[in-house]
């Protein structure tokens, strides 16, 4: 029999309006989001099914938003008796996995990504940092050239290794632009401005890192009934103590999704599920292989669908 994995998608999947129709036909759902707005003490449920886009946009608010919406889902998911051999996610979806595994309440997720949103927004002024999707380069050509920017202009580093083809660079503004200057030397045929508020997963982010070890710190995190493959190592963890200390370094390290996915692969997972807003997730697991089976629940009828 072959495995299954959850799989959580990350900031970029967001749309105003998402998850409503599973809050409207879902008890366990509405409940979700209902915990969320108490959770922080203001109706983000408003702000994900309302908008305006450009409140939801803001990553303070995108992080929970889409951590809500996972969380939804799963739940409605897991009422029709569906159980994951692992699970992972990307970038902040990896917060959704952890959930999804037992390993943290979804209270304490939804405060601590609003948390870590905040503090990826405030760790770099507006305007120094970039990031970039570079399309059709090589991941070592990429990473040299990376290396050889940081040192004459500015700091440049690989912050989301996607799927063949599609690799995200990140760092400060003259990096990113320099990278995308000379993105022919590492074979790239495209390179696309992300709009982003800041530099994420570059080690531009380690103010940010710190401060949010502050709050792990004092968190309630369980072993992983799940194994949970991480972002930084593409690897599965279930200790608590490891997921901690991979949550802080996720922050700055690039996310290795499609090590992970690979990884999965390797272990006979030929089911993924991706649960969340859009379809992210599943576009990048087909590109990295066409043959395994790749569901999105990201509504009512997605959900009736997936149930079969």
């Amino acid at each position: 029999m072959g495995k299954t994995a959850f799989v959580f998608p990350g900031q970029g999947a967001q749309a105003v309006g998402m998850g409503r129709d599973v809050f409207e036909t879902h008890a366990a759902a509405r409940a979700i989001f209902e915990e969320a707005d108490e959770a922080l003490g203001f109706r983000l449920s408003g702000i994900i099914f309302e908008g305006p886009e450009e409140e939801l946009k803001q990553t303070a608010n995108t992080q929970p938003a889409l951590l809500t919406v996972s969380a939804a889902l799963l739940k409605a998911l897991a009422e029709r008796g569906w159980t994951p051999d692992y699970v992972a996610g990307h970038s902040l979806g990896e917060y959704s996995a952890l959930v999804a595994a037992g390993s943290l309440s979804f209270a304490d997720a939804v405060r601590t990504v609003r948390a870590r949103g905040e503090f990826m927004e405030q760790a770099v002024p507006g305007g120094q940092g970039a990031m970039a999707a570079v399309l059709g380069a090589e991941r070592d050509a990429l990473a040299a050239l990376c290396a050889a920017v940081s040192e004459e202009i500015g700091t440049v580093e690989l912050a989301n290794v996607n799927c063949p083809g599609q690799i995200v660079v990140s760092g400060t503004a003259e990096g990113v632009r320099a990278v995308a200057e000379r993105g022919k030397e590492a074979g790239a045929k495209r390179v696309v401005p992300l709009e982003v508020s800041g530099p994420f997963h570059s080690s531009l982010m380690k103010p940010a890192a710190e401060r949010l070890a502050g709050v792990l710190e004092r968190l309630d995190i369980r072993d992983a009934a799940v194994p949970v493959v991480a972002n930084v190592t593409a690897r599965p963890v279930t200790a608590a103590g490891e997921i901690r200390k991979l949550l802080v370094e996720q922050v700055y390290s690039p996310v290795l999704w499609e090590d992970c996915v690979r990884w999965l692969i390797a272990q006979g997972t030929d089911t993924f599920v991706e649960i969340g807003s859009g379809t992210v997730l599943a576009g990048l697991i087909k590109k990295i292989d066409r043959n395994v089976r790749v569901l999105s629940v990201n509504s009512a009828p997605s959900l009736a669908e997936a149930a079969l």
